[in-house]
C-alpha cells in the first residue's frame, strides 16, 4: 500500500505501466463528485489490467455516511467478479483511505492500494493509523 506520489516508494511499483492512467480515471471520478457537490474523492478498481469498478463520494446525494468512493467501488467490484474476495485487484483512490474504508479494503482482501494524497485529518494508511500494514 503506497501513496501514489511517495518519492521513497518502491520505484518499480510506481513505474508500472498504467498507474498514471488508472489514477487519472480516479481523478475523473473525483471531478464528478465535485460537480455533484460532494467531497471530491474518486476510486477505481482494476483486475488483470481491466477496469471493474469506478465510483466517487456520494454521501450527500445518498444521505449515507458510508457512501465513500472506496466503499462504492468495492461493492461494484464484488458484483462484477461475483465474489467478495477481491484478491488480485488494485484500488486506485485519490485520497488516503479513512479507517472505515481501510477496514473494507482489508475485508475485501484487496492486496494493493495506490492513493494520490495523504489525509492528515482521517488517513488510515499512513497519516493517523497504519491499518493496511
Amino acid at each position: 500500500m503506497l501513496p501514489y506520489d511517495d518519492d521513497e516508494a518502491e520505484p518499480s511499483l510506481l513505474a508500472e505501466p498504467g498507474h498514471e492512467a488508472w489514477m487519472r480515471k480516479a481523478l475523473a471520478q473525483a471531478a464528478a463528485a465535485m460537480q455533484e457537490g460532494e467531497v471530491p474523492v474518486g476510486a477505481v478498481i482494476v483486475r488483470e489490467g481491466r477496469l471493474i469498478a469506478a465510483a466517487h463520494n456520494q454521501r450527500e446525494t445518498l444521505h449515507d455516511p458510508t457512501a465513500h468512493a472506496e466503499m462504492l467501488a468495492i461493492t461494484q467490484a464484488a458484483e462484477a467478479v461475483g465474489d467478495w474476495r477481491l484478491e488480485g485487484c488494485t484500488l486506485y483512490v485519490t485520497l488516503e483511505p479513512c479507517p472505515m474504508c481501510a477496514g473494507a479494503i482489508l475485508q475485501a482482501r484487496i492486496p494493493r492500494v495506490v492513493y494520490g494524497a495523504t489525509d492528515p485529518k482521517a488517513g488510515a494508511v499512513e497519516s493517523l493509523f497504519q491499518l493496511l500494514e
